[in-house]
């Protein structure tokens, strides 16, 4: 009996905490506007054969490096448990051939990849309250500059994304937000002058940390 009585005094804590934490802040729901500023690190993960125009190996990979940048997130939820997120920010990338004796950095570029996605709130009432989601998103890239007498165009276009991630509220409208995107995205990277091209896999990782305010 003493160990029922405790098993239901300790229930009637946390059901007592959980609703002193419902008051606290403000929890999703059908028509919240959520705002997330993150922090972001983009990471392609890449290291595809670079042949010339014929297809004959060159011996050498592509390898693109990585980039931190702030990024935005603006999610409308639909229902308490479904809402679409549109995330945007831009990062900048240095394109390399690497080979047993090579390291050769071919170009640096900005790349633009506004990612929308639909995603489902596990637990939209809750402190802690995780999702998952599926998207699109779009590769730009822009202002770009060659190195080293390459003149290498890589092409723009779309992609497809997976997310996961999880929202804990803090106070009020308040949250903290933890997020993982894998992108996935091939490109063709060609250099007529020079005479070589590759297929890119660039399925780069999306990583985030940031503060969200809901509206």
């Amino acid at each position: 009996m003493k160990k029922i009585a405790l098993v239901m005094t300790a229930g009637a804590a946390l059901a007592l905490a959980g609703a002193a934490n419902a008051q606290d802040f403000t929890p999703k729901a059908a028509g919240t506007i959520l705002l997330n500023v993150r922090v972001t690190n983009v990471a392609p993960d890449v290291g595809d054969d670079i042949t010339t125009l014929a297809g004959r190996p060159t011996g050498l990979k592509a390898d693109v490096s990585d980039d931190v940048m702030p990024t935005i997130g603006l999610s409308y939820f639909l229902t308490d448990h479904v809402a679409v997120e549109a995330i945007a920010g831009t990062t900048k990338h240095t394109i390399k051939a690497k080979g047993p004796a090579t390291d050769l950095t071919v170009k640096q570029t900005w790349v633009l990849p506004p990612v929308v996605t639909v995603q489902y709130h596990f637990a939209p009432g809750a402190k802690v309250s995780p999702y998952v989601g599926a998207g699109v998103n779009y590769m730009l890239f822009y202002n770009d500059k060659d190195q080293n007498g390459f003149r290498l165009k890589v092409k723009d276009g779309f992609g497809t994304a997976l997310q996961a991630g999880v929202d804990v509220a803090t106070s009020g409208r308040w949250s903290v937000n933890a997020d993982v995107k894998k992108i996935f995205f091939d490109t063709t990277a060609t250099d007529g002058v020079n005479g070589v091209t590759s297929k890119v896999r660039l399925d780069p990782w999306v990583v985030s940390a940031g503060v969200g305010y809901k509206f």
